[in-house]
């Protein structure tokens, strides 16, 4: 409410101004001058401003009968908060005020701008009066058309029939009489708009026009805006010049022209020195008149009039730059590019030279080392395999010692001694499988038959290989983990053999522990819904902290009689199927070596 309240009394106290249009809000030049007034006066006021636009359609015409139903209306509009101020745009609204101020605004303070000053009734002029007036000096509006294009011979001079367009046809016939010798004139005034157009397309050489206005033509038609203009500037075969700035932009040439912000600026001040206290008839303000010349490039490109005609100080606007001028730093930078680039290919083809002769004395050295690569190479595989076939055999060994002693009782233990022959089978089996498995994996661009298997059973068979082992060294060796299935796609053997060296290298790790403190646990845990991470811990000592880095390296090892290179394939075997293995230490004691997989979706 309190907002409500606060709104209300500031629109009470605001200014309220009128701005009075001649014909309308959208006719040319006199809609420009309004919307930069209304600009203006947002600007330079320090009161809060209630704005309203109206608009005195009767003079198209000569008939002011009209006139008095819209007295009336702004009579009534006005009847109980009566305006600040008017400000009149153009003569015919000037007119309309000094004919109706007794009914309508008889105390009301009024600004007349964009009038030119030969309209102004100053005689009539009230103490509550203040005039912004214009000064259009029509011969020198011809005479620029002659200075830019001297062989004119011939000036159409565009001009409707409304009150006001008949008065300025007579003021610009007086003006050019002293120019009757150099250049003929032609009027429009009986014309309709689309025979104008016609007759615009057909002009002879040697020809310009000069638009005075056009608000109705001789058929009666009346042109808003800035259409009219437009079409006539897209049939005319001749250069198109006006008097005032609301018409530049597009469709005329230029040359000495009013400045609508120059209007519209000096009436703001006065209205705010008015709505401020002085008073309206004391306030002289000089008339307004042509600001510097200024053209538009792109009508003198279509003509072909040379800058050098125009007059000094003049200003040429939308100019187009040129490819360097829109383009410079870009070409620049071609050319610093190409120059390197030169460079470059000339420093390349000397490289190329000096590499092709290394590369000649580097394949000789080459084809002498080739057999040293290929020696070493098959040492370090007869290396893997005999490292990996440890478990296998070792188990092998152990199962056919059990077998002996079970077959040697009294009474042999058949059905034992046939369960051991299973694991001894299965153990040849998993060798068997080493040797084709583990040759692939280490053999470069050989191809990997995956399998897609459960995880935990796979962990589970390779358990049961190690146990003897375990047994033998002590060990408790506990399996932990999710208890659902953990589908993967990767070689079984592989994954296996993964498990088996880190299950031995924790044994390993246990060979200095008290047995009774001899642990290994092998646990599975989900990661997200995507990977399952397996990890392998023991109640060892741990790893030294500045080795975890290294323990993945081939041939490094911390054994006596290691060779390096069980964690190295168990790496290789992982990465191969997406995987990433680590190392750590554990908070209490012991290590663990931890991989990850990618799993499958089930769907």
């Amino acid at each position: 409410m309190m907002l409500l309240a606060w709104g209300g009394a500031a629109a009470a106290n605001a200014k309220r101004v009128v701005i009075l249009h001649s014909f309308g809000q959208d006719f040319k030049p006199w809609s420009e001058y309004g919307r930069s007034i209304r600009s203006e006066l947002q600007r330079q006021s320090r009161w809060q401003l209630d704005i309203t636009d109206h608009s005195l359609v009767t003079a198209r015409s000569s008939n002011e009968d009209p006139e008095v139903p819209f007295v009336a209306y702004l009579t009534a509009l006005f009847a109980r908060q009566r305006p600040d101020l008017i400000v009149s745009v153009g003569a015919p609204a000037a007119a309309f005020v000094q004919r109706h101020r007794p009914q309508l605004f008889a105390d009301t303070p009024t600004v007349f701008t964009a009038v030119e000053e030969r309209r102004v009734r100053f005689t009539a002029l009230s103490e509550n009066d203040a005039v912004v007036a214009v000064r259009i000096d029509y011969l020198a509006a011809i005479e620029n058309i002659l200075r830019v294009l001297p062989s004119t011979k011939n000036v159409t001079v565009v001009v409707g029939t409304s009150p006001i367009e008949q008065f300025w046809m007579k003021e610009i016939g007086n003006a050019v009489k002293a120019l009757a010798d150099r250049v003929s004139f032609t009027w429009t005034n009986n014309m309709s708009f689309d025979d104008l157009l016609k007759y615009a397309a057909a002009l002879p050489p040697h020809s310009a026009i000069f638009w005075e206005l056009m608000i109705v033509d001789a058929a009666g038609v009346v042109h808003e805006g800035n259409t009219a203009l437009a079409r006539l500037h897209a049939v005319s075969n001749a250069p198109i010049f006006s008097y005032d700035e609301s018409f530049f932009g597009r469709e005329i040439v230029g040359g000495p022209l009013l400045a609508v912000l120059d209007s519209s600026r000096q009436t703001a001040a006065v209205a705010i020195r008015i709505m401020g206290g002085e008073k309206a008839s004391e306030i002289k303000i000089p008339s307004v008149t042509f600001s510097t010349p200024k053209f538009d490039w792109r009508e003198l490109q279509r003509w072909r009039i040379s800058e050098a005609r125009l007059p000094p100080g003049s200003i040429v606007q939308f100019r187009e730059l040129s490819a360097w001028q829109r383009y410079r730093w870009p070409l620049m930078a071609i050319f610093v590019a190409l120059s390197l680039q030169t460079a470059m290919i000339t420093w390349l083809l000397l490289e190329r030279h000096r590499r092709r002769n290394a590369e000649l004395e580097s394949h000789r050295r080459l084809l002498q080392v080739m057999h040293l690569s290929r020696t070493a190479e098959a040492g370090a595989l007869s290396a893997s395999f005999a490292h990996e076939l440890n478990q296998p055999l070792g188990a092998i060994m152990l199962n056919t010692d059990v077998a002996e002693r079970l077959l040697e009782a009294n009474p042999p233990e058949i059905d034992r001694a046939k369960e051991v022959l299973v694991d001894i089978r299965q153990a040849d089996q998993h060798a068997s499988d080493i040797i084709q498995h583990l040759g692939s994996l280490l053999k470069r661009g050989s191809q990997i038959e995956l399998q897609e298997f459960d995880l935990t059973e796979a962990i589970a068979d390779a358990l049961h290989i190690v146990s003897p082992e375990a047994t033998k060294r002590d060990v408790i060796l506990r399996a932990n983990g999710a208890q659902r299935p953990l589908p993967v796609r990767a070689d079984r053997i592989h994954l296996q053999q993964v498990i088996l060296i880190l299950v031995t290298n924790a044994m390993d790790a246990l060979d200095d522990t008290a047995p009774d403190a001899r642990r290994i646990t092998v646990q599975t845990a989900l990661v997200g819904e995507s990977s399952v991470e397996v990890s392998v811990s023991d109640s060892g000592t741990g790893i030294p902290e500045h080795m975890l880095c290294e323990v993945f390296d081939t041939f490094f090892t911390t054994k006596k009689h290691g060779t390096g290179l069980g964690l190295s394939i168990a790496r290789t075997i992982v990465e191969t199927y997406g995987g990433k293995i680590w190392a750590e230490n554990k908070a209490g004691c012991g290590a663990v070596f931890r991989f990850t997989l990618p799993m499958l979706q089930v769907l």
